[in-house]
């Protein structure tokens, strides 16, 4: 890692020396200079939170506000600072060590234990990013073209962004597919709700004592925490070189994606509250129902926007999905690994992309293939796989001889104690509620 120039560090040169050609550069306002710094860093947090907000996680939400409108809003809250907690001491050990989560834990617990969180994120991803090819499908048959033209065209453009390109690039991209979800924000504010009852909603919990209720709480906790973003996060923190001097930084890019991923949440929640509860149409099971909820912004045309927030969210996580697999296997196996090496340079990383987009277009173009069950399936295994996850996390997060100065404090570290206790539990009651345990 030692000699590999960070893109800020880059940056940062480009803004005080001057331009590239060697031309001196007007001086800079030192507000100007630093917004431009954080823009120039936007990246793992901001993709990995907003990857969270997939096909999965907007039916979720979606279906949250259909429901039960604002009365889950509170929860978004509490959820919102898990979410800050587990990414950034996700992101802290990469940028300490220089390593991904795998890898970690393969030399600090061995390789049986490394062996079966691989598996597991690698049955969880396969599922997951089927879902995320059924998205794409879905929210180009909005727009009248079928799933066995859009799939497979979709998934030969991302193959070739994360097979030909390099990390620079395909992380821009990624961070520009971001620029859809402000489509749900806009819905939700000309979607003129009351707000003063989404405010009383938030500070205010309006528990249900029904099994739906419970179910769309658990699920709601599930698809905004999920375990591929912390291991995406690590991994790609490691990647783009970011170093215990710029860790400060990298802190303030997860806890600010977190918060604008979980802000877009809260107004698809919102959008669909102000529009589908009111009405009266509380059940959401196809794309052009929750495409109501963007009426106010869009009318004639919320199914097209609706598509294109979707279609966004779905390449997204599509893209996100294979290359957290592979970085997995690699980290594992020790292989070479990253998205800026070619297929001779790391053949296994590689191929294991292209496996699961492989996989995942072959599954989604199945005609009438069971969506709602698959989704289901995928919610079961990351409920199996959450907590075990998590506590791998806060132990090596933790660790004073791995992480020294940087290990987790007294006080961050009860609150990360908490969040791993209070998430595994919601994990493990969203498993027992999917195959409907006798007790619930």
């Amino acid at each position: 890692m030692a000699g590999r120039v960070s893109a800020l560090r880059a940056f940062r040169h480009r803004l005080l020396r001057g331009r590239s050609d060697g031309a001196p550069r007007g001086p800079l306002s030192r507000g100007t200079a630093r917004l431009l710094a954080v823009i120039g860093f936007l990246g793992p947090g901001l993709i990995a939170a907003n990857a969270g907000n997939d096909a999965g996680g907007i039916a979720t939400y979606s279906s949250v506000g259909a429901r039960y409108g604002f009365d889950l809003l509170w929860m978004m809250v509490v959820i919102t600072a898990s979410l800050i907690v587990v990414q950034e001491m996700a992101a802290r050990m990469g940028a300490v060590t220089g390593k991904g989560l795998a890898e970690l834990i393969r030399e600090q617990y061995g390789v049986r234990w490394s062996l079966f969180a691989t598996t597991s994120v690698l049955i969880a991803n396969v599922g997951i990013c089927i879902s995320e090819f059924v998205g794409i499908g879905a929210a180009l048959d909005l727009a009248g073209i079928p799933a066995q033209v859009s799939v497979p065209t979709a998934a030969v453009g991302v193959w070739l962004l994360l097979i030909r390109g390099s990390y620079k690039v395909a992380e821009r991209i990624f961070v520009l597919m971001t620029i859809t979800f402000f489509a749900y924000p806009i819905a939700a504010i000309l979607a003129r709700p009351d707000w003063g009852s989404v405010g009383h909603s938030i500070v205010a919990p309006n528990i249900h004592d029904s099994r739906a209720y419970l179910f769309l709480f658990i699920a709601t906790a599930g698809t905004t925490i999920t375990p591929f973003m912390q291991l995406y996060v690590q991994s790609a923190v490691v990647e783009r070189g970011v170093g215990v001097d710029e860790l400060n930084m990298e802190r303030a890019e997860v806890t600010s994606g977190s918060i604008f991923a979980n802000l877009v949440a809260m107004f698809i929640i919102i959008a669909t509250g102000a529009t589908l509860y009111l009405h009266g149409e509380h059940n959401i099971s196809t794309a052009s129902q929750a495409a109501k909820a963007l009426e106010p912004f869009a009318g004639q045309y919320a199914e097209v926007l609706f598509a294109v927030g979707l279609l966004g969210a779905s390449l997204l996580a599509a893209a996100i999905l294979p290359v957290t697999a592979a970085y997995v296997i690699a980290e594992t196996f020790g292989f070479e690994k990253g998205i800026s090496r070619r297929i001779h340079e790391a053949p296994v990383f590689v191929a294991v992309i292209t496996a699961l987009i492989v996989i995942g277009t072959v599954v989604a173009i199945i005609p009438g293939i069971p969506v709602i069950a698959l989704l289901v399936g995928v919610q079961v295994v990351n409920g199996a796989l959450l907590p075990v996850l998590l506590i791998f996390i806060w132990r090596l997060a933790s660790d004073r001889e791995l992480m020294g100065d940087y290990r987790n404090g007294r006080m961050f570290n009860v609150i990360a104690g908490l969040t791993v206790v209070a998430t595994s539990a919601l994990s493990i009651t969203l498993l027992a509620v999917t195959i409907g345990a006798p007790f619930l």
